[in-house]
């Protein structure tokens, strides 16, 4: 089989309709969106797309199974996500296919991005079962406390398209576990991961009715009128601080649970006394994961004076031998953007850069080809004025802001309304300690470039969210506590 036989049987595998109520069907308006190709800005194929009619008809089904879902025995409900983790594992080649040719990035880090997203649910599987409560003795002692933990109720979940897998496993697995109806709605640019995932909760035995897939062109439509309705109880969302503002506005009405895990404007700092090595390796890998499209990517990279000339040179060598190309090529290491759309903002910000002083290292222009093509870019002696030193990048470009002294650093890495993600390179522990304890942000990797792990509370603080997903705290929030006081005792 060629490769675009592979490619097309892969897509023709995935249902292309709405999940609702355990069964696939049409938009009422039979209506449908194009799914594209950002690497070849070609049309992969075509999906249900939900209008306002499909969103409530998600909702009725999500508040009927409700009651007997959340008395589903804790131990089944665990079983069900651990069933779905082996099946993910099992089609990984299969599904990182899927992935590379809705989003782009390439096959290799697409496996590694089912691997994640399947931990998520082996992870909740495990705390399914470990959902406790309490009892005590009141202080006067004429009383006892009972406290209960039940799931919040049906819920909302809205993924991105940079990590369309991962981003809907990390909200349905704690969900699942809690005992929570869901309504998925998927970024319009990757249905696709979805609707597979859905076939697989409902092969390993998920109840119909707990969970519906909405794809749609029109998200407002969608999410606005549930929000407002009042049934939902609890929405969780992954994307921009801008959305995530008007759902937190929306949410107000009906007073409900919310999680966000919104923008980030993450800083990389790297100290004198850092092993300059692996600071390039760490550098390498927050910034250039998933194409430098996470919330998470490393975008105001800070170096101390006495080490910015070599350490930009090491990483400009490493960001210019790095390969672009369609991720289904053999050796691809960079794929494209998501859109065109991405790609301008991108450029514009670089463009911005060099008009205030900075220094193009490597790369600093669009690649050759149809697709939405960055080249993987450094930019030197950036100034803290520029636009990317405010603004979320979403792409392969490392600016590089020097600085002299530990306090100037954290100044400026804390000047930003986003507190996500920081990193620090350093030898020394105590400045090590220090600095984490200053820095304005949810997450810190230290001596190193990646943070994100299911067995870890994933979330920030101003601007970037609200909440914490995956970890031991991740399935708190789709609980409720409840706190029953017994007299006569």
């Amino acid at each position: 089989m060629t490769l675009a036989e592979r490619e097309t049987q892969v897509v023709e595998r995935v249902p292309k309709q709405l999940f609702i109520g355990g069964t696939w069907r049409d938009a009422k308006s039979g209506a449908a969106l194009k799914v594209e190709d950002p690497s070849t800005a070609s049309v992969l194929c075509e999906v249900a797309d939900a209008g306002t009619e499909d969103a409530f008809a998600a909702l009725e089904t999500a508040v009927a199974a409700q009651p007997s879902w959340a008395k589903h025995a804790p131990r089944e409900r665990g079983e069900i996500l651990r069933r779905a983790y082996e099946l993910l594992m099992q089609r990984q080649d299969e599904l990182a296919l899927l992935m590379t040719l809705e989003m782009g990035k390439p096959h290799a880090e697409a496996k590694g991005e089912i691997a994640y997203a399947a931990d998520f649910l082996r992870w909740f599987s495990e705390e399914a079962v470990r959902i406790e409560g309490g009892y005590s003795v009141a202080p006067n002692g004429q009383a006892r406390f009972l406290i209960m933990r039940q799931p919040v109720g049906p819920s909302m979940l809205i993924t991105p398209w940079n990590f369309p897998m991962a981003m809907g496993t990390r909200k349905i697995g704690p969900a699942v576990a809690a005992g929570c109806t869901m309504i998925l709605k998927p970024a319009q640019q990757t249905p696709l991961c979805a609707l597979a995932l859905a076939e697989i909760l409902r092969e390993a035995g998920l109840p119909d009715g707990v969970l519906s897939v909405l794809p749609t062109s029109d998200a407002g439509g969608v999410t606005e009128p549930l929000l407002r309705d009042g049934r939902i109880r609890k929405v969780s969302f992954t994307g921009s601080t801008p959305v995530g503002r008007k759902l937190l506005e929306q949410s107000s009405e009906q007073v409900l649970r919310t999680s966000m895990e919104l923008g980030g404007n993450a800083p990389f700092l790297v100290f004198d006394d850092a092993d300059i090595d692996a600071a390039v390796d760490g550098a390498m890998q927050a910034k250039m994961r998933n194409i430098g499209e996470a919330c998470t990517a490393a975008n105001r990279l800070y170096v101390q004076s006495g080490i910015a000339t070599e350490f930009a040179r090491r990483l400009s060598e490493r960001m210019g031998a790095l390969r672009l190309g369609r991720g289904t090529e053999e050796g691809s290491e960079v794929g494209p953007l998501i859109d065109a759309k991405a790609r301008e903002k991108v450029q514009s910000l670089v463009d911005d850069a060099v008009s205030r002083g900075a220094r193009v290292l490597v790369g600093g222009s669009a690649g050759d080809g149809d697709g939405y093509f960055y080249r993987p870019t450094v930019l030197a002696d950036v100034p803290q004025s520029s636009d990317l030193s405010t603004t979320e990048i979403f792409g392969p470009v490392a600016p590089i802001i020097p600085f002299d002294t530990e306090e100037e650093a954290l100044t400026a890495a804390n000047d930003t309304e986003f507190g996500l993600v920081s990193y620090v390179y350093t030898q020394d522990l105590n400045r090590a300690l220090r600095v984490s304890e200053e820095l304005e942000t949810g997450m810190v990797g230290l001596n190193q470039g990646v943070v994100s792990n299911p067995a870890a509370p994933f979330g920030g603080v101003k601007h970037s969210g609200l909440g914490r997903e995956g970890g031991r705290v991740g399935i708190e929030e789709f609980l409720e506590t409840k706190y029953i006081g017994v007299g006569g005792v």
